[in-house]
């Protein structure tokens, strides 16, 4: 009896066929919808186990091993967790681009909107990265992160879960896939370092990578938004209002979309300058006083009776 109701939650819903004139060939394509809701609660319940298994089986056990403090500790555990989200997020959603070949026709992010009808893998993708990003909510709370984190965490934790949706909700999958893909893989670099950087304080190497990334790809995610919804969208043959349809193609929604990435990326390019400045001031306050003591030594050197 249950069965019915139970398929609710595990598979994906609102599918939707196609067939070519002579019914020969059959093309799946999915749709969203309230149910989504469901599915969604399911595979945040599954990233939630999966949380778990990688904090017990994977991070415990480097922890113990590294003797970490509880600032560390809380900082390992959160780039653990996010560098196995990311690399897996990046190679399947590097894989979705492949197929589907957005990377070679940019055209394809605006031409023939509304985008309504979804593969099963981009939807699919679409609803793991929500559920996702929703199970870090109550784990601010059972993981007992400190307080002076939560603010931090939370903020960008509510920031992926309105754009992803916001995304997924406006018939935008397209544009939105191809911003988290890059995206993905500057935020793998950065966690990895970070870890390779608790293990051994000497390997800062990938910071450097990570920061000529981060700013290509700001500059890459602003470009796309612009000419997505300043020109490609502008210029299609359907532009208008239509919930039914899935079309949000008016100017409101599209200045609102565009302020909201341009803001983003604004603000982490702020927090990027921030945390660069403050590097750089303590290597500036590290170095004064090797260089005092460089130069005593060179004075006592000096001050020596040459005994030869």
């Amino acid at each position: 009896v249950p069965a019915k109701y139970a398929i609710i939650f595990i598979a994906v819903q609102y599918n939707v066929t196609y067939t070519t004139g002579d019914n020969s060939e059959q093309f799946h394509f999915y749709d969203y919808g309230p149910k989504d809701i469901a599915t969604i609660f399911f595979y945040m319940l599954v990233a939630i186990n999966l949380h778990a298994v990688i904090q017990q089986y994977i991070l415990d056990k480097i922890n113990r091993r590294l003797h970490l403090s509880k600032t560390k500790h809380s900082k390992f555990n959160e780039s653990g967790q996010l560098a196995f989200f990311y690399l897996f997020s990046f190679v399947w959603g590097a894989s979705i681009l492949n197929a589907v070949k957005f990377m070679m026709n940019p055209t394809l992010l605006w031409n023939d909107y509304p985008h309504s009808r979804m593969l099963f893998q981009v939807k699919f993708f679409y609803i793991c990265q929500i559920a996702y990003w929703l199970h870090a909510l109550p784990k601010l709370y059972f993981q007992k992160i400190r307080k002076e984190d939560i603010p931090r965490q939370l903020c960008y934790i509510c920031l992926y879960i309105a754009h992803i949706s916001g995304a997924y909700i406006l018939n935008l999958q397209h544009l939105g896939l191809i911003l988290m893909v890059p995206h993905y893989l500057v935020e793998l670099i950065f966690h990895a370092s970070r870890l390779f950087y608790f293990s051994d304080e000497n390997k800062q190497k990938g910071f450097t990578i990570w920061a000529l990334l981060f700013v290509m790809v700001r500059l890459l995610t602003l470009t796309l938004s612009v000419l997505t919804f300043g020109f490609g969208l502008a210029r299609v043959e359907n532009p208008g209002f239509a919930i039914a349809d899935g079309n949000f193609n008016v100017l409101p929604v599209r200045i609102g979309c565009l302020g909201a990435v341009c803001l983003t990326q604004a603000w982490m390019m702020w927090k990027f300058i921030n945390f660069q400045l403050k590097k750089w001031r303590e290597h500036v306050k590290n170095q004064i006083p090797k260089k005092k003591i460089t130069n005593t030594k060179n004075k006592r050197t000096k001050r020596e009776p040459n005994r030869g």
